[in-house]
């Protein structure tokens, strides 16, 4: 079995392919094409198939993972949608929740819908919130509204009746009209994306399922054309949000579910090499050329969520994006990497980011025709990358460029010297990074200093001892091949798909009955929306359910095993969600009624995928091959550091910092006082000076 995975980021897209016969790991890495994303994943098919003597025909299976859907949404790329709704409900997407995610900003602004108020139409029917009908479907008002549309230019149909999670009936008879009036027009129903309540979520989420359709149909056919062209005749698969991978059909009709990919499969990856290095909580850490994302794993598992949202007006603020309402990856995403752009501001201080070089035309170290001071120019200024081995030495670096655009951009303005304002952009960033952490660590009831960091991404090992350090973490892994972790996660991804149903009622009043009946009918969703190739005897299946306290607005997930025992199971659910409750809140209220709100069922087939390690050499060997000039972060000063290529040592062979450890995909800066050594596994394991945390083993 030859399987691919191929992660597209903002600066490069990456690409690991493991031949499950041989143990062979070939890995690549190109600058991403921004114009079209599927000419660099031609490129890197064919160089790595090339690599072998063969064709891609020899190639088994492809796992694929894009930010194409995220950039429709932010960029306002999407397709011209229409959104046909039950009558009184046409100004949902404005409403929202009411709130005000700042009480005060007096210019306060939410983001536009992307359905505009013109391009959503009512419709006369009606359903209780019990499922039963209240008012019939009248077809005359469902082909009025598909006729406006269409003489709008309606390109994609999202239809979201009230009350449709409970009885999806209306939905169904809407669709087949629209089949008959428009039968080349994609349509989405809300009662496929997401049979869930909260009617706003549930709008969003299928109005961007809708705008995102047609943009991700004509994508991937293109993407599978130029893989067909090159003899490929494999499965492609595609990376979900929630960890998991799924059928490229499944994300052709859902391209929602593929919203965040690329951030999960490296959340995936460093889960992977947490478990074998028997780290049990670690802070997952990926930085890429253009943005940082942290994600808490515990047990070996990244944590999941239904709360997300995109395109915020301000960063960082809950309730300033538009919600959509699918299991991710629960992680927090900032606009700090290799490409993130330093500049002075108003006041005269120092600023990193958010906005990037990306690829094109990238930092002034690309020798692009890049001009603005960039993350990676500082990184290189510091001595910390080697301008001759950047990708293996595919790519040389060009360091007088890098000094020219801080000297002329930074240190001039500031009256400082370059490698000032280089150790500033590389402080500054980590900074950023580290406060983001925080907040998101302590929001999920934990602390950092009981973390390990897990770093990874063409520029998170370079970052990843000082982070740790301002976060207190003592001990830092660097996976194999950790420039691209997100494209080997995606190898490592379980098959999943994800079932809800709601059944709003108290706790105590859950029957039997209802359990079996709600369980029956998501089993049997899972096992029709899981790939044809997937043997049902290798399906398991995670139950869990909404639960909150009954008078709430929000309610917390709580994972349970369906056993024979009725009352069991309840006083299992209970017991977990005081658990879970009490880590959130501090505390539990035992005399209040609980309220259930949904079920949920994930069906997980874990692909086996072997353990694809380093070959280390054999014997005592620290594999250095020298020393370079860098500044030590721990000591502020100039440093002599010893370079060792990862490639030549040994396993559990100690070596100790200042250190910069040199693969071709990353660099691992290894501060003084460090020590550090590969372990069984391949990891590179890092005990920093000073720092409370684990040890090794």
């Amino acid at each position: 079995m030859i399987t691919l995975g191929s992660d597209i980021g903002g600066t490069f897209t990456d690409f690991v392919e493991v031949d499950e016969a041989t143990g062979n790991v070939e890995v690549y890495k190109c600058l991403t094409t921004p114009d079209d994303p599927s000419r660099a994943i031609g490129e890197g098919v064919r160089e790595i198939a090339s690599r072998q003597g063969r064709t891609a025909a020899a190639t088994d299976a492809m796992i694929h993972g894009t930010t194409l859907v995220i950039n429709a949404v932010i960029e306002r790329k999407g397709a011209r949608t229409g959104l046909i709704t039950t009558r009184g409900f046409r100004d949902v997407l404005e409403i929202g929740r009411e709130k005000r995610f700042d009480a005060y900003d007096l210019q306060i602004s939410f983001p536009a819908p992307l359905v505009p108020r013109h391009m959503r139409m009512e419709i006369d029917e009606r359903m209780h919130a019990s499922g039963s009908v209240l008012t019939a479907l009248n077809e005359s008002s469902v082909r009025g509204a598909v006729a406006a549309l269409l003489e709008q230019g309606c390109e994609s149909y999202a239809v979201c009746l009230l009350h449709s999670y409970r009885n999806p009936d209306h939905e169904r008879r809407v669709r087949e009209i629209i089949q008959e009036m428009a039968p080349d027009i994609p349509v989405t129903l809300s009662s496929d994306v997401l049979p869930e309540l909260k009617e706003y979520e549930r709008t969003t989420t299928t109005t961007i399922n809708a705008y995102a359709k047609p943009v991700t149909v004509r994508y991937l056919t293109r993407l599978e054309q130029r893989l067909r062209d090159q003899g490929f005749g494999g499965e492609i698969m595609m990376m979900q949000s929630s960890g998991g991978i799924n059928s490229l059909a499944f994300a052709r009709e859902f391209p929602v579910q593929i919203i965040e990919s690329g951030p999960a499969a490296g959340t995936l990856g460093a889960a992977h090499f947490a478990r074998l290095a028997h780290l049990d909580r670690v802070l997952a850490f990926d930085m890429g050329g253009t943005t940082a994302k942290l994600a808490l794993v515990e047990g070996g598992k990244a944590i999941r969520t239904n709360d997300f949202e995109v395109a915020h007006v301000h960063r960082f603020k809950r309730g300033s994006g538009i919600p959509v309402r699918i299991s991710v990856v629960d992680l927090i995403e900032i606009g700090a990497g290799g490409g993130s752009i330093a500049r002075c501001t108003a006041v005269g201080t120092l600023q990193v980011g958010p906005d990037s070089s990306s690829a094109v035309p990238g930092p002034a170290c690309y020798a692009q025709g890049g001009t603005e001071p960039t993350v990676s120019d500082a990184d290189l200024v510091l001595g910390y990358l080697d301008a001759d081995h950047f990708l293996g030495g595919r790519m040389k670096l060009d360091a007088d460029a890098a000094r020219a655009a801080i000297d002329a951009r930074l240190a001039r303005p500031l009256n400082i010297s370059v490698d000032e304002a280089a150790f500033g952009i590389h402080a500054i960033v980590n900074e950023n990074m580290a406060s983001a952490a925080k907040s998101y660590v302590s929001e999920h009831g934990e602390n950092p200093k009981s973390c390990a960091l897990v770093a990874f991404g063409g520029a998170g090992p370079v970052h990843a001892c000082d982070l740790a350090a301002r976060l207190g973490i003592g001990t830092v892994l660097i996976p194999p091949r950790a420039g691209v972790a997100a494209a080997f996660g995606m190898i490592v991804a379980p098959v999943t798909y994800d079932a809800v149903r709601s059944r709003r009622t108290l706790f105590a009043q859950v029957t039997r009955e209802v359990f079996e009946a709600v369980s029956g009918e998501m089993l049997a969703e899972c096992r029709e929306r899981l790939p044809r190739t997937v043997n049902p005897g290798d399906v398991s299946y995670a139950h869990s359910a909404d639960i909150r306290y009954l008078g709430q607005g929000y309610d917390v997930n709580v994972a349970f095993d369906p056993g024979a025992d009725h009352a069991l199971t309840l006083a299992a659910i209970r017991s977990g969600f005081e658990k879970i409750y009490t880590k959130l809140y501090g505390r539990v209220y035992p005399d209040l009624q609980l309220e259930l709100m949904n079920f949920r069922v994930t069906a997980s087939a874990r692909r086996n995928v072997a353990d694809v390690a380093e070959i280390a050499p054999v014997g005592d060997s620290d594999g250095k091959i020298g020393t370079r000039r860098a500044f030590c972060p721990r000591l502020r000063q100039w440093a002599e550091f010893a370079v060792h290529r990862r490639a030549s040592i040994s396993i559990d062979r100690p070596f100790p910092g200042p250190a910069i450890v040199e693969e071709n995909e990353s660099t691992t800066v290894i501060p003084s006082g460090a020590r550090a050594w590969i372990d069984p596994h391949g990891s590179l394991i890092v005990k920093l000076a000073n720092q409370e945390g684990h040890d090794r083993g």
